[in-house]
């Protein structure tokens, strides 16, 4: 495991943004800056850390993690479904395919949890049924779900908001075709499933994930990221039964630790940002780095420094 002082060493180095030229036309998204060129596109992973739909801080090698681990889980998916992966030619970059996405974000849960307006748990406690999924009644938060569900949101319709809506609606609302929505929730499922028992060997509990998926020569592909700590939810199986009979929150590997600090700020959302101190930075970067290794088998060896300079290079370097 990387040490406190390594990550002091690498903090100076966090990536909060590109600007290359050369490398196609540039667009920002929360975590990844996007670089589209001869139909591909080049995703650079920051160090940019997000929740609240606001930048929080610059998590040393937060991006090489995110990057990697996607790299690892698509090669271990590819035989249940295609994804954009072309190549990885570097720590913190991943050149894709170019998709047409599709306008519905795909989560997969296999507990009852989250404190957001989407969250199933939330949803659940406030007796609301917006995914169209029959939960038994007496569910506790962080339960175990009795089988693995699918609970999709639109994504970009129409200008509304991102909303929960049931697997009927995606159809009803021409959003997929009742195929299409077949294949997707199979794959989503079958993903899931692989990456549960991944995580169970390593000692973790996979909660849910979300997935993105996207038509690539009319096939329909997952792109953008897959089983990361940015869009997955980990629980430490070894605290999961006593959180639960203590009456308090299980310890994950994912970017909830901070989320929780900043609710304990009292941030939520609006106002300015406050500032994680250097333990609430470097922890978070000891869990992304532990839970790479827990998932890979593999140890985390960090990309060159200044991190700029290597992604750069890579990019021009790298064709079609």
């Amino acid at each position: 495991m990387i040490s406190k002082d390594q990550l002091a060493a690498a903090r100076p180095h966090a990536l909060l943004e590109t600007h290359f030229e050369g490398v196609g036309s540039r667009y920002q998204g929360k975590v990844r800056d996007v670089y589209v060129k001869d139909g591909h596109r080049a995703l650079v992973a920051t160090d940019r850390l997000s929740a609240f739909d606001r930048n929080i801080a610059a998590i040393p090698f937060k991006g090489q993690v995110l990057n990697q681990l996607s790299a690892w889980w698509f090669e271990q998916t590819k035989d249940v479904i295609a994804n954009h992966v072309v190549a990885v030619p570097d720590p913190n970059v991943t050149v894709g395919r170019e998709a047409e996405p599709l306008m519905v974000e795909v989560v997969v849960r296999a507990y009852i949890t989250g404190v957001t307006d989407t969250s199933l748990w939330m949803n659940y406690s406030q007796g609301k049924d917006p995914y169209g999924v029959q939960l038994p009644e007496g569910l506790k938060k962080n339960d175990r779900l009795p089988a693995h569900i699918v609970t999709p949101t639109t994504k970009g319709l129409a200008g509304e908001h991102d909303r929960p809506i049931s697997s009927a609606e995606v159809v009803s609302l021409g959003i997929l075709s009742n195929a299409q929505w077949a294949e997707v929730q199979s794959a989503a499922l079958e993903v899931f499933r692989r990456g549960t028992e991944v995580a169970d060997a390593a000692g973790l509990i996979l909660v849910d994930t979300k997935y993105e998926f996207g038509i690539i020569d009319g096939v329909i592909s997952l792109i953008d990221e897959i089983h990361t700590p940015d869009s997955s939810r980990y629980w430490r199986k070894s605290d999961y039964e006593e959180a639960m009979a203590e009456g308090r929150e299980p310890e994950g590997l994912d970017k909830e630790y901070v989320r929780r600090w900043l609710a304990g700020q009292g941030y939520t959302g609006e106002g300015p940002v406050p500032v994680p101190p250097d333990e609430v930075v470097f922890e978070l970067a000891t869990r992304y780095i532990d839970l790479y290794e827990r998932l890979t088998g593999e140890t985390f060896v960090p990309g060159e420094q200044p991190v700029g300079p290597r992604i750069e290079k890579a990019l021009k370097e790298w064709t079609p």
